[in-house]
């Protein structure tokens, strides 16, 4: 059974802002590239928490569906 969940994101390392997120701190996800599973996310508020793991592939799509309503 694949994870879908890291339980503590911290103890991964790389992770980036994503583009979209404001200076203030506020609505931000960071994302963490060249993870042999997936695509981990996580909350930049709370990196210590969860992190949801998405098939590259779903990432991907997902990126090009947000880029497309830009």
């Amino acid at each position: 059974m694949i994870e879908h969940i890291i339980l503590n994101a911290a103890t991964l390392t790389g992770w980036r802002k994503s583009s979209y997120s404001d200076a203030n701190g506020g609505s931000c996800i960071e994302v963490l590239d060249n993870h042999p599973s997936g695509i981990p996310v996580r909350d930049s508020k709370n990196p210590h928490g969860p992190a949801l793991l998405f098939p590259a592939e779903v990432w991907a799509s997902f990126v090009a569906a947000v880029k497309a309503v830009d």
